[in-house]
């Protein structure tokens, strides 16, 4: 069994983010949409990188009901990927990110780096995802702590190492992500965990970590789950991204009932209507 983390009662004295208690009452799991304004992600690279794009993409989100737009300016694809600086995230997001808050739906930004963080939330953005789970800039967490934003803390890995026993890793991963945002003051109810299908893992660690997410209730916080398009799916029926919905939608209807409470997506109105689909039938049992 995993062991929990106990954490101080500085880091818990707060009652939470309004916007994510409000989230995590909802009856089924929380649909987060992703925006990609890149050019190289694995599965839209370059479709909506134009604000005029972007923001129509947003639009249709919202329409279809996400609970939460993220948006990301720096592909994390785990191969062939290409770093970009801060000035350069901040460049692609500048026309886009102001328009998307406006649109009233709480936004999350996607980015490793406290400065691009930090620019976002101070243009409306009201939750930060982070990749590498406060472990990879040192001002992240101090940052979240002073903004009492929710953060999304990801488990990551620079390779995959198929000898390992991935829930072992992911679990201490979380302890000492956990241990940081201790450390800064971050309140627990402020913090959501994704295990980071597709992230570090091979094909085979990313089914197990969704197989095997019920072991991560222990931590007793909202957990995260973005299958999208990953690869694991074309591992098993061979599939280019954009052929891999209902791949996707097993993956994240497995992961609601192993107990995510966000499922972050590509396909929005698709994924919102099998995990309603999906509540309405478990309460006819």
């Amino acid at each position: 069994m995993i062991a929990s983390t106990s954490r101080p009662a500085s880091a818990t004295a707060s009652a939470g983010h309004p916007v994510l208690r409000d989230l995590m009452s909802r009856p089924h799991p929380v649909v987060m949409g992703v925006l990609n304004v890149t050019p190289d992600s694995f599965s839209d690279g370059g479709k909506f990188i134009t604000p005029e794009l972007a923001l129509a993409q947003a639009r249709r989100m919202i329409a279809e009901g996400a609970d939460i737009i993220d948006i990301g300016a720096e592909s994390t694809r785990p191969y062939g990927s290409k770093p970009v600086s801060a000035d350069e995230e901040q460049r692609r997001l500048r026309p886009v990110l102001p328009e998307v808050v406006s649109l009233g739906v709480p936004v999350s930004i996607d980015s490793m780096k406290s400065s691009v963080v930090a620019w976002a939330l101070d243009t409306g953005a009201m939750i930060a995802n982070d990749v590498w789970g406060l472990q990879r800039d040192p001002g992240m967490a101090t940052l979240v702590a002073e903004r009492r934003s929710p953060v999304v803390i990801m488990h990551n890995r620079d390779s995959a190492d198929a000898t390992i026993d991935i829930m072992r890793d992911i679990a201490a991963f979380f302890e000492r992500s956990l241990a940081i945002a201790a450390a800064a003051g971050i309140a627990s109810e402020n913090i959501v965990l994704d295990p980071g299908i597709g992230f570090g893992k091979t094909q085979e660690q990313s089914m197990i970590a969704l197989a095997r997410l019920d072991e991560l209730r222990v931590f007793n916080l909202p957990l995260l789950v973005g299958a999208s398009r990953k690869r694991f799916i074309d591992s098993i029926t061979p599939s280019e991204p954009h052929q891999r919905l209902g791949g996707s939608i097993a993956a994240h209807l497995l992961a609601a009932k192993g107990g995510a409470r966000i499922i972050r997506t590509h396909d929005v109105a698709e994924t919102l209507q099998a995990l309603r689909v999906a509540v309405a039938i478990e309460d006819k049992g």
